[in-house]
This record gives structure tokens, C-alpha cells and sequence, in this order.
């Protein structure tokens, strides 16, 4: 699958929003992070001063895995299903943190291991298949389903955007995708699957275990196809990483930004990523998790988190939670008075013109 080039944010408005920063009422660099994110929401925006987002959107991405029959999860896998309700409900962490930074939630049915007739249509309008294959010794998708999901995520990325969203957040829900996400960034990276391994859904020794184990008998089939993208997400990932991955590359393409969650949309990004080189600057870390391959993948993309609340839950909520500083550091460069505008003088002890 090709996507079309990646225009990056521009840069003649990254420079005007770094000069208005420096003439505004303040010492140059004083607030620090929150200038640097001023500066790429301009960017991103294409206007100097940049709007606070309008119409941020999340959209969950809700599918089973065949792993989680291998007992890598402290829950049972009919806890998807079961949180798809919990969305639509608005009782999920995300919708109460959604509603507190002003964004709405989405819940989509890409692979979740249920009846379709247990679901409103809207959920499952894009759903590839129920519950994607144990990728330890199968492959998880088909290639017309990788196809189908792939697509699913571009046709989301595009209903948002066409509908006014300007900025998306991809969260995830799924029993089992920490386990399917250690192996796509281990295989990317070449990380030894001991390094990615984490808690997940918070469980004890024995089942850290057999999950080291499902990652390491992974990454053998894994290795072969590293080199495609599709091919692994195909034969490592799973139809809901897969949708993810097609979401995230599309908002680049349709110059949309996306605050980026935890470890599972991180290794949908690290693919994303391959799949349109220079999506990357059009998305933000919104925070670090504790799961360790979460590191992995902030480094491999070059991104550095806004929060570290450590938080390990997925759904979005921690890309959710730092929306609102992300509204500050807009609403700074587009209220904050100029020297000029104020009567104050500046570092030289002069009165700075606004630029």
C-alpha cells in the first residue's frame, strides 16, 4: 500500500510563531515545553497565532487477539467486547478525561471477537474480522485483511477530518495488543523481547513469563518481514494496530495532528511511520507509559512526551490528558500581549514592536 507524500507543518510559520514568542511579555524561552508546542500547533496550523482545537476526536480501536488464549493478560479476552459497551456508554476513563479537555470519543469495531448483531451498526461498519490469530505460530491477518484494515483506518482518519475534526488521538482497546505492539517494535528495532516486555494489564510473574515467552516464539516469524510493513502488520500485528497505523499515516497526509497514547499506538505509529515516511512531525507524545517498549518507541521516532503521569491504561488517556496543555501553549502565543501592545519594555530596554 502507497500513501501520498507527507507535506511536513510548515516552516515559514514555525519561524513567525518563534519570533512572536520572543516578542511577547516574557523572558525568551520562560515557558519553556509549552513554547515548543505553541510553535507546532502553529506550524501544524499553518497560522501565526494558531486557534485553540476546535474539534479534537478520539477514536478507540477496539479488537481481540489470538495471544491472549496463551494467558499473557490478567484479564479475560471478553473484556473487549465488554469495554466496547463501556464506551458507547460513556462510563470508560477516556470519555470522563475526554469530556474534561473538551474532545469526543469514537469506539470502532475492528477485530473484536463478537456477533456483529451485539453492536450498533456505526461500531462495526469497518470491522475486518473477530479476533486476529495467535501470532506465535500463525499469522495474525490474511492479506485481503490487512487490506480491509489498513483501509479502515485511512476511511476513519478521512470521515473525522471531513466532518471538521483538526485533532485526532488513536487509542486502543483490546486484550492482548501490548503483547501484539512488543513484537512489531521489537521487530523494528531489533530489541530483544525481554527489553519490551512489560506489566500490561498488571500482571504477576508467571504470566510475565509466558508473555516473554509468546513475544520471543513471535518475533521468529516477525523477523523475516520486517523490511514490509504490511507484511508485518500481516503476519505480527493484528487488524485493530493495523487500522491504527492506516489512521495515524492518513491524518499526516490530510495534515490533521494526532497526539500520540501509549505503547499500543506507538507501535501503530512506529509502522505508520514506514508506511509514510515523515508522518511522525505531525504527531506529539502525549505522555510516557511505564510499559519499557514504550521507551523504545519514543526513541525510534524521536519524540519527547509532555507527560509522565505513568500511566499504563491505553483507550487514548494519556494522549487525552495532555490536550489541555497543548490548548495553554495555543492559547499563549495567540492571547499573550507583545511588549509592543503593552508599553513594556523589552530585554534591550526599548518598547518591542509586535511582528
Amino acid at each position: 500500500m502507497e500513501f501520498p507524500r507527507v507535506t511536513p507543518p510548515d516552516q515559514q510559520t514555525h519561524r513567525a510563531a518563534v519570533a512572536r514568542h520572543e516578542s511577547l511579555t516574557k523572558p525568551t524561552g520562560s515557558l519553556g515545553r509549552l513554547e515548543e508546542l505553541g510553535v507546532w500547533v502553529a506550524a501544524c496550523q499553518g497560522a501565526c497565532p494558531p486557534r485553540p482545537f476546535a474539534r479534537p476526536q478520539v477514536v478507540v480501536f477496539a479488537g481481540d487477539h489470538g495471544i491472549a488464549g496463551n494467558g499473557v493478560s490478567a484479564y479475560p479476552a471478553e473484556v473487549t467486547r465488554q469495554m466496547v459497551g463501556t464506551f458507547l456508554s460513556g462510563g470508560a476513563a477516556v470519555n470522563v478525561l475526554a469530556s474534561s479537555a473538551g474532545a469526543a470519543v469514537r469506539v470502532v469495531d475492528i477485530a473484536v471477537d463478537a456477533d456483529e448483531d451485539d453492536t450498533p451498526p456505526v461500531v462495526t461498519r469497518h470491522k475486518v474480522r473477530r479476533s486476529s490469530g495467535r501470532i506465535d505460530v500463525e499469522d495474525a491477518l490474511s492479506q485481503p485483511e490487512v487490506d480491509a484494515a489498513l483501509a479502515a483506518g485511512i476511511a476513519i482518519a478521512d470521515e473525522e477530518v471531513d466532518r471538521g475534526a483538526d485533532l485526532l488521538v488513536a487509542g486502543d482497546m483490546g486484550i492482548g495488543n501490548t503483547t501484539a505492539a512488543a513484537v512489531l517494535i521489537a521487530a523494528l528495532t531489533g530489541t530483544e523481547p525481554v527489553a519490551v516486555v512489560g506489566r500490561g494489564t498488571g500482571i504477576d510473574d508467571a504470566t510475565w513469563m509466558r508473555k516473554t515467552a509468546a513475544i520471543r516464539d513471535a518475533l521468529r516469524r516477525a523477523r523475516p518481514v520486517v523490511a514490509d510493513p504490511v507484511e508485518l502488520l500481516r503476519v505480527s500485528g493484528g487488524a485493530d494496530l493495523a487500522a491504527m497505523a492506516g489512521f495515524l499515516a492518513q491524518a499526516a497526509v490530510r495534515r490533521t495532528p494526532a497526539i500520540l497514547d501509549g505503547v499500543a499506538a506507538g507501535a501503530a505509529a512506529m509502522v505508520a511511520e514506514e508506511l509514510a515516511p515523515g508522518a511522525r512531525q505531525w504527531w506529539l507524545a502525549g505522555h510516557r507509559s511505564v510499559e519499557p517498549a514504550h521507551d523504545v518507541v519514543l526513541e525510534h521516532l524521536e519524540l519527547v512526551p509532555v507527560l509522565d503521569l505513568q500511566l499504563r491504561l491505553g483507550e487514548g488517556s494519556g494522549a487525552v490528558a495532555a490536550l489541555p496543555l497543548l490548548q495553554m501553549a495555543a492559547s499563549v502565543l495567540a492571547e499573550m500581549a507583545t511588549f509592543g501592545d503593552a508599553g513594556v519594555s523589552g530585554p534591550t530596554g526599548e518598547a518591542v514592536q509586535p511582528r
